[in-house]
C-alpha cells in the first residue's frame, strides 16, 4: 500500500530505513514536478544529521548525447523514455549498491550546455544514502523496470496537471525561447511525457504531494 507523507516524515523514513549497506532510493515525477529541489532537500535534510552521508544521483546524466539523438531522428523528443541510456543506468546503479569502490564517478546533466557532463560528481564509499531523482525510474515496462530491484525506497510526487504546465513553460521562458518554442516543449514533449509517467509508473512505497 502507497502511503502519503510530508518531505520532513520522508527524510525521517529514509533515516530509520533498516539496512546494513547502502540505502538507494528513487525520486520519481513528472517533467516540472519538482524532483531536483526535493531529492537536494532530502539530501541536506540527510547530511544535516550525518555529514557527507547522503548523496544525490539525477537521472538526467544518462540522456543520449544530442548527436546520437539527431542520427535516431528523436532530438525533439529529448527527455522521452527513448532518449535515455537505461542499460548505462542500470549498471551504475549496481556499482553504486554494492559500494565496493572508494568512490565512483557519475555523469551529471548540465542545463545550461544541454550535455551530460561524464565523472561532473563523486560519490564516496562512505555514502548510506543516495538519492536517485528522474522522471521514468518506477516505470513498469522493459527496459526501466529492470531498475526496480535496485531501490530499496521508491517515491513518487504529485502534482496537479496545471502547476505543472505553468511551471514547465515558465522553465523554458527562462531559457529564452520563443512563445511558439515554449508552446512545442511544453504540449509537444513535457506533458506527453508527464502523462506517461503519470500512466505508466508502478506503484511507489510513498507518495509526496
Amino acid at each position: 500500500m502507497t502511503i502519503a507523507l510530508t518531505p520532513f516524515e520522508l527524510a525521517d523514513r529514509i533515516r530509520r530505513y533498516p539496512a546494513h549497506g547502502r540505502v538507494i532510493v528513487a525520486l520519481a515525477g513528472t517533467p516540472g514536478s519538482g524532483k531536483s529541489t526535493l531529492a537536494e532537500w532530502l539530501c541536506a535534510r540527510l547530511n544535516a544529521d550525518v555529514p557527507d552521508g547522503a548523496a544525490v544521483l539525477p537521472m538526467d546524466g544518462y540522456h543520449f548525447d544530442d548527436r546520437v539523438l539527431e542520427a535516431r531522428g528523436l532530438r525533439a523528443r529529448k527527455g522521452a523514455p527513448e532518449t535515455f541510456d537505461v542499460a548505462g543506468l542500470r549498471h551504475m546503479l549496481g556499482r553504486l549498491k554494492l559500494n565496493e569502490e572508494d568512490e565512483i564517478a557519475v555523469p551529471v546533466f548540465d542545463r545550461d550546455l544541454e550535455i551530460a557532463r561524464a565523472g561532473a560528481r563523486l560519490i564516496p564509499r562512505g555514502v548510506r544514502y543516495l538519492i536517485v531523482e528522474g522522471n521514468y525510474l518506477l516505470i513498469g515496462r522493459a527496459p526501466w523496470s529492470a531498475l526496480r530491484g535496485l531501490f530499496d525506497v521508491t517515491v513518487m510526487i504529485e502534482v496537479p496537471e496545471e502547476t505543472l504546465r505553468e511551471r514547465l513553460r515558465r522553465r523554458w521562458q527562462d531559457h529564452g525561447l520563443s512563445p511558439h518554442e515554449v508552446t512545442a516543449k511544453v504540449e509537444g514533449n513535457d506533458m506527453p511525457n508527464g502523462r506517461f509517467v503519470r500512466d505508466a509508473s508502478a506503484a511507489a512505497d510513498f507518495i509526496v504531494s
